[in-house]
């Protein structure tokens, strides 16, 4: 496995940098803030997201059509995603064209202009991103689960927002937006690329000098109000679909490796997965059946879905109460433990051989962390994991009764 030293840095302005020099030819760069649809308040819900639509619609110096050309034409790409508590530019490209990569991503930062004829035509473009949501249940049911999981808090908000929402959002609304989080203090720039830092630095300063240092903010509000529930409704067309999960460590909690560790040995992306070696091949009940753990800065929570025939939901559902429950009343034996671990290892070195991917992940942990473990630190980790853990953990975060359950049964003719 190749060598994974990236290495932190702070620009005379204050904003945080991770750094990874690789020897390829495509660089990928981030600029990462706090500014996700949790921080939003009650009368912005979709904000975030429609925000990251719109920086692309003209600054001071470029229209639309001068941003969207400017890394395309050099054969890179241009692109933005927004998460429930980070909103990320990125841009992948040839190294050479590195310092036009960051001047456009640094322009689009401080300097949208937020056109409303723009605005409006952006609009229509996420009102029909809404319509292509609520027409794919598979897609629907997992924010319909967090919207029941976090009720009556932000992190439950669908991060698209609704269609009334989004039709009142005005040039001012992302204007104070943009004010109160893109700030130095709130950001974190991530490059993967074959260009050392000292060539890079001096970039970085030119092109950022201007980031406003900080702003007032409105706390994040916290998460502690957790009540299981059990769901179930016709919007399925073809095929039914379901998730059970609840609550998990938050991304700052000691377990957070361990519960990682726990989600990916039951249902993982490995064709081993206990989940997938249950339901799919010995039953072949469902096509599809995969865990998946979720943390953030105060809670977390962990889901398992799944999507088979209306009539084997039932069967599906009690196949994997029977897993957790295996979890929940004996420990892993030191084999089982020791290949789990090498298994996680092993997929985690895959993640981080693709350098989009790595570069995200680089600039995530820096938002969250301030910090960016190295490869043996998490090792580490993992090693320290017992079984005794896993054991604690299942019963803590996964008793049967702590368990909540979304269903999406198909619509009968």
């Amino acid at each position: 496995m190749r060598k994974f030293q990236p290495t932190c840095h702070v620009l005379s302005n204050g904003i945080r940098v991770v750094h990874l020099q690789v020897p390829n030819q495509v660089a990928h760069l981030g600029f990462f803030f706090s500014a996700g649809s949790r921080y939003e308040q009650a009368h912005e819900v979709g904000l975030a997201h429609f925000l990251e639509h719109c920086l692309f619609k003209g600054t001071k110096t470029r229209n639309a059509l001068h941003i969207l050309s400017r890394i395309d034409a050099v054969g890179g790409e241009l692109n933005a995603y927004t998460a429930k508590e980070e909103l990320c530019l990125h841009a992948s490209f040839s190294k050479e064209h590195t310092k036009r990569a960051l001047e456009l991503l640094a322009d689009i930062s401080i300097n949208s202009t937020f056109p409303e004829k723009e605005i409006e035509k952006e609009k229509e473009v996420i009102l029909d991103e809404i319509n292509s949501y609520l027409d794919s249940p598979s897609d629907k049911i997992f924010d319909d689960f967090e919207e029941h999981l976090f009720k009556n808090h932000p992190l439950g908000n669908n991060i698209l927002g609704t269609k009334e929402s989004v039709s009142s959002f005005t040039q001012v609304d992302l204007q104070r937006y943009v004010k109160a989080y893109f700030t130095a203090d709130n950001m974190v720039v991530s490059y993967v690329g074959n260009m050392p830092f000292k060539k890079l630095e001096p970039l970085m300063e030119a092109t950022l000098s201007h980031m406003p240092l900080t702003a007032p903010r409105t706390d994040f509000l916290s998460f502690t109000s957790y009540s299981p529930f059990q769901i179930n409704v016709k919007e399925a067309n073809y095929q039914a679909h379901a998730v059970l999960g609840g609550i998990a460590p938050s991304y700052k909690d000691d377990d957070r490796m361990a519960m990682s560790l726990l989600i990916n040995i039951l249902g993982g992306p490995a064709l081993n997965s206990k989940l997938n070696l249950s339901v799919r091949e010995k039953y072949g009940l469902a096509y599809t059946v995969e865990a998946s753990y979720s943390s953030f800065v105060d809670s977390g929570f962990w889901q398992i879905y799944f999507g088979c025939e209306d009539k084997n939901i039932n069967r599906t559902m009690d196949l994997i109460h029977k897993e957790l429950l295996k979890f929940r009343s004996k420990e892993l034996s030191s084999l089982q433990l020791a290949r789990a671990k090498q298994q996680f290892k092993g997929q985690m070195a895959l993640g981080m051989d693709v350098n989009a991917g790595l570069m995200q992940g680089l600039g995530k942990s820096m938002l969250a962390f301030n910090q960016i473990d190295t490869i043996q630190e998490i090792h580490q980790g993992i090693d320290k994991i017992t079984g005794a853990d896993l054991l604690r953990l299942t019963n803590e975060y996964m008793p049967k009764d702590a368990i909540s359950s979304l269903i999406f049964g198909v619509e009968q003719d």
